[in-house]
């Protein structure tokens, strides 16, 4: 039977390959990047649409962008809310917030512009 010792160095030399393995997929993740962005640039500056040394700096802050952890902002958009969302209910004899009104009239503007739009449209159409 195996001694603690060797327990822990088993346990020890399982982390030290699981670190290099994950090191050496994230290397060949981060060189398949480069080739990408590298391609990209290329066809842009074989188009014309930027010069060598955009294409370049384009290269490097693509690479920035990718070894950078993602920003709390985009974390907190995919996590749920910690309380669900609030609604209002209304009775029949109840009147609306100031909110909900506000919302009504934009409501109302929105239908009146698609309205003279399709207005518009139809005079153009007319037009031609």
């Amino acid at each position: 039977m195996p001694g603690f010792g060797d327990i822990v160095k088993k346990a020890f030399y399982l982390g030290v390959g699981l670190a290099s393995y994950a090191g050496e997929k994230a290397g060949g993740t981060l060189t398949e990047l480069r080739s990408q962005f590298q391609k990209m640039a290329d066809e842009m500056v074989a188009r014309g649409e930027m010069t060598t040394e955009e294409a370049r700096r384009f290269v490097e802050d693509m690479m920035k962008q990718a070894q950078q952890p993602p920003t709390s902002g985009t974390t907190a958009e995919t996590t749920t809310p910690s309380e669900p969302r609030r609604i209002e209910i209304l009775e029949e004899d109840e009147q609306p917030t100031a909110k909900a009104t506000q919302s009504d009239d934009n409501v109302d503007q929105l239908r009146k512009q698609v309205l003279e739009l399709e207005d518009e449209l139809k005079r153009l159409q007319h037009d031609n």
